[in-house]
Order: C-alpha cells, then structure tokens, then sequence
C-alpha cells in the first residue's frame, strides 16, 4: 500500500469515529484502553471534585436529513394510502413522529462552562444543525443553550446559558504539554452520565486529515461517542484540550483519542464570544511540499519547509513581494516543516497583522514581511 493510501485509510477510519452527536446509546463491547497512565497518590479525587462542576451535558435535537428518509411510494389507490389518508395514521415504511410530522433526532454531547455567567466551550459537530440545545450541569439544573458561533474548520462552537456564578474552569497551555504527561478526559460516553478517565499523552501535532488546521494531541485516556466537547484536564484542573475525535475500528475506544489544543480553541473562542465567527488570516499563495530533489539541490539532509507554488495577484503576498519558487522556511521564528505548518501559523493569526516570513529565494535566504488580509473577504 502506497504512503498515500495509508493515509487515506487512516483518515477514513478516523473521520467515521468522530464522536457524533447524534449517537444512540447501543452499547459496543468495552474495548479496554491501552497503557493508561498511573495515577498520582490519592488518584484524581481532589482535581475531579474541583472541576466537576463546571462539566456538562449537552442535549441536541434537529429534524431528520431528508435523505435519511426512506422514499419508497405505495402504487395510487393502494389500500392502506387510502386508510391512512382517512383516519390520519403514518403510512409503513414512513419513520414518523406524533402526528405525522417529520421525525427527530436527538443526540448527546459534553461541554464546560468557561465563564460564570454561562459561556460553554463545545464542539461544533455536537450542535450543528441543532434547532434546540438543552445544557445539564452536573448537580441537575438544566437551562435552555444558545449557540453564539460555531467554527467548523477546528471543531469548536460557543454556547451560552442564563446563569449567574456558575462553576467553571479556566484554559491552560497546550503549548506547555509534554509527551507522556498524564491528562484527565470528562464527558458524557454513550449518553451514561458524567465519567472520568484518565491517561497520557500520546502524541502531539497530530494530523488525521479532518481539517486544515490539524493539530491535535493525542491521548491514551478513553474517550467515546459522546464525549465530544468534554474536557482534557492536565494535573494542575487546566483545560489543555478539546476532546474531539477518536480512531477505531469498533466505534468504541482503544486508546487512540484526539483533542483539540487549548491555545488553538482560546483564540476561537474569543472571536466566537466577539462576533460568532472566526477572523483568520489570509497570506494569498498556493502551496506545496517541497521536493527530495530540490533539497538535495538546496543541501538539506531532508526536505523541509514550504514551497510557494504560486502567487495570488493582489493579494498581501503579492504587495509584500513573495515570488513564486520562494521557500518559506519560517513565520515569526517559528520553524516550518511543511505546507500544514505555514497554514496553520498564517490562519491563527489575526487578520492586519504584521508577520515576518524567512524566505529561501534562488539560494539565498532573506526576510520578507507580509501584513496579512482576512480569509474571510477572499472571493469564493
């Protein structure tokens, strides 16, 4: 199997086991998850008696797809149409609801309040699509939600609830995370109530194909459909990640599970909560890798950074000068190892800002500042 398919396989197995918020409750055979950390003296109970609170469940319903609705058409003057039509009872074959309208689907997610006054951090898959969001916090409340944004290029949505001196838990770095640290999950698995898991990280800077901005931490901790939106806790009760995704096979975990990073979700959500979308920025050039070839003939021992293959015209990398064939080796001193790293750096950064650009151009190195424009106003 080529390199290209196997990631192509991956990222399907992973994309199906995105932790859907509309999952039911059939329960899957337990999958143990591998390795877990040890827990510290004592066990989590001080830190997930701190931040319980502030973790909750989050209930959606929508209408049924059409397509999921079956369209098989009884021949005219059929009997039971004719019944049907008369005594108003749902045709066979015709998944409906009370009165015969359209049917629901309902679905469960996680999410923590983030702000006293009722803001919760989710993510964007549980609610999309919701007509309404019911929040349950952990001691029974329930209050209706509203979503104030949702950004589904990094899986992260904006809910708010009308509550006053709620609980609630604060972001730490992600930046900070260690390889092997141990982290906390919370969440709603198979809609069974609140649960606590625990393990390490895996990994960092993973990408499993579901965005352009991939960058997720991988963690042993077991997380599960509906899950999505809890909280990954690091020892001192900071939130470091967004639990988002898992990769398996059976649908249940085994011990490969994704998070959004904290210092990726903190910058969305503030626009979320400023405007209920994201700015992000706009550099103007198509990319791509840079060849084995051309960094033989640059003298790299690998290839690395990221080739400019063309330039938009009138774009801020055109008004800055970048050319075509120039090799971005690094964004404000921050290492560029290939095209999802350049993408990630420019998106995260606000539109207007001056960023410094190290440059490779006909051999010689040089750098080359770009005041970037906004993703959101390039034509579609």
């Amino acid at each position: 199997m080529s390199n290209k398919a196997k990631r192509n396989a991956v990222s399907a197995v992973a994309l199906a086991a995105l932790l859907g918020a509309t999952a039911g409750i059939g329960l899957d055979h337990a999958v143990p998850a591998a390795n877990a950390a040890t827990a510290p003296a004592g066990g989590y109970v001080d830190l997930v008696a701190r931040v319980a609170p502030a973790v909750v469940t989050i209930e959606v319903e929508k209408a049924a797809p059409q397509a999921q609705l079956q369209t098989f058409q009884f021949p005219d003057g059929f009997p039971m149409e004719e019944f049907a039509r008369r005594f108003g009872l749902p045709m066979p074959g015709y998944p409906q609801g009370p009165q015969g309208e359209a049917p629901r689907l309902k679905g469960v997610g996680t999410g923590f309040i983030v702000s006293q006054d009722g803001k919760i951090v989710t993510n964007a898959h549980v609610v999309d699509g919701a007509d309404s969001v019911t929040v349950t916090l952990s001691d029974g409340r329930s209050f209706d939600g509203k979503v104030l944004g949702a950004d589904t290029a990094s899986d992260i949505a904006l809910v708010s609830i009308d509550g006053q001196n709620l609980p609630h838990v604060d972001f730490g770095s992600s930046d900070a995370l260690k390889v092997g640290q141990p982290v906390v999950a919370m969440g709603n698995p198979f809609g069974l109530g609140q649960t606590v898991t625990s393990g390490i990280v895996s990994a960092l800077g993973r990408d499993i194909n579901s965005g352009p901005f991939d960058n997720f931490i991988q963690t042993d901790a077991a997380i599960n459909k509906g899950n999505s939106g809890g909280p990954l806790f690091n020892e001192e009760g900071e939130v470091v990640g967004i639990n988002t995704a898992i990769l398996s096979p059976t649908g249940g975990s085994v011990g490969i599970g994704f998070a959004v990073p904290s210092d990726m979700a903190k910058s969305v959500v503030a626009d979320l909560e400023k405007g209920g979308q994201v700015d992000r920025g706009f550099l103007g050039v198509q990319i791509g890798q840079v060849s084995e070839e051309v960094a033989a003939a640059l003298g790299f021992d690998s290839p690395h950074g990221t080739m400019i293959v063309d330039v938009t015209a009138d774009s801020p990398a055109a008004k800055a000068g970048l050319k075509k064939g120039d090799i971005v080796l690094a964004v404000d001193g921050q290492e560029v190892t290939g095209p999802r790293d350049l993408t990630r750096f420019i998106a995260t950064d606000a539109p207007g800002t001056d960023v410094s650009l190290n440059v490779l151009r006909a051999g010689k190195s040089m750098d080359v500042s770009v005041t970037l424009g906004n993703r959101a106003d390039r034509p579609a």
